[in-house]
């Protein structure tokens, strides 16, 4: 709910010379969150008697209270964080758009806003063909990307024997990386090399990282994942800031929201594909190869794969396309209302 009309808010208070470097001050902010959140998490989860295996059994060998304790733990943490979310985003953008909107200086079609109705709004979104284009790269961008979100802490528990705290504390390696990525990207890639080349070393760099991953696991040291995982998170960074700025490139004044819209939609859609895709690829790693680091790694590598892919759409996005396309849908779809 929050999601869209953000940044949808942030397009519109925002101009083409300064965007990359907002759109890294902005993630670079939601990174720290991220971080500070897997500490906290790690601190209130903190059970040292559930590691490993034990992770993966019903019946885990620890104390009959553990599994009570930790659920209280979980409990305390879901009523903590909601509320804190809630009073930070109401802080955060009140009185942000009355002030800082620059909607009128740059709708060149359309004097209000609210003259884009729905209706019309979706007429605009399915005119060119450079949107379905940019939708596919994105849901599959995202699937790779997140494939590994569900099964990346069991990986830690089973193949590298980490207790519960030590797998939860595997967010904040892949959250600083992503911080780190994300910060520098605006200010030092974007400028120099423009945004969908690199996209493309983001989804090199994934790749990449998604192979040591698997290495990593055949030498079941901890220290060598986490480090893979510090990498993984500096080219999701890079990817993830690279690709919000090419998003909001395909976006316009008059339609910032529902396009904008869109493109969330593909990636909560992929998302939940990728939670999805990755539990069902694990099992089915199971049933083939009967070892678990062989398991996880075929999850690994199809994602390093889907990467590879997604780069080829990328290769066929053409902003300039789009954006005369679109401005001559919204003309059109106007001059039809008026008609």
């Amino acid at each position: 709910a929050s999601s869209t009309p953000f940044t949808a808010l942030l397009f519109d208070v925002s101009d083409e010379e300064n965007r990359s470097k907002l759109i890294s001050i902005v993630w670079s902010m939601l990174m720290v969150g991220i971080v500070i959140g897997a500490i906290i998490s790690s601190k209130i989860l903190h059970r040292p008697e559930l590691c490993g295996a034990d992770l993966l059994t019903k019946n885990p060998v620890a104390s009959p209270t553990s599994l009570p304790q930790l659920q209280a733990s979980v409990t305390l943490l879901f009523i903590i964080v909601p509320l804190l979310v809630i009073t930070l985003s109401i802080l955060a953008t009140f009185g942000v758009e009355r002030r800082f909107s620059r909607y009128k200086f740059r709708s060149t079609v359309v004097e209000r806003e609210d003259q884009i109705t729905l209706n019309r709004a979706l007429k605009i979104l399915t005119a060119s063909p450079q949107t379905g284009l940019f939708f596919s790269f994105l849901l599959l961008m995202t699937i790779s990307l997140f494939m590994q979100d569900a099964v990346l802490e069991p990986y830690g528990g089973e193949v590298f024997g980490m207790c519960v705290s030590e797998t939860t504390q595997l967010n904040a390696f892949f959250g600083t990386g992503t911080l780190i990525g994300i910060a520098s990207t605006g200010f030092l890639i974007v400028p120099r090399i423009g945004k969908k080349n690199t996209v493309k070393i983001g989804c090199i760099g994934v790749s990449i990282c998604l192979i040591f991953f698997i290495m990593a696991g055949f030498t079941a040291n901890p220290g060598f994942l986490k480090a893979a995982l510090l990498g993984f998170g500096l080219s999701s960074g890079i990817l993830t800031a690279g690709a919000i700025n090419l998003m909001l490139d395909l976006t316009l004044a008059e339609t910032a929201g529902t396009f904008i819209g869109a493109w969330g939609l593909a990636q909560s859609i992929a998302r939940g594909l990728a939670t999805i895709l990755g539990g069902a690829v694990l099992d089915l790693g199971r049933a083939i190869f009967q070892v678990p680091v062989l398991a996880y790694g075929t999850v690994f590598t199809l994602q390093a794969i889907g990467m590879l892919l997604a780069i080829l759409l990328l290769n066929r996005v053409n902003v300039r396309e789009f954006s005369e396309g679109t401005k001559q849908a919204i003309a059109n779809v106007l001059q039809q209302e008026l008609d």
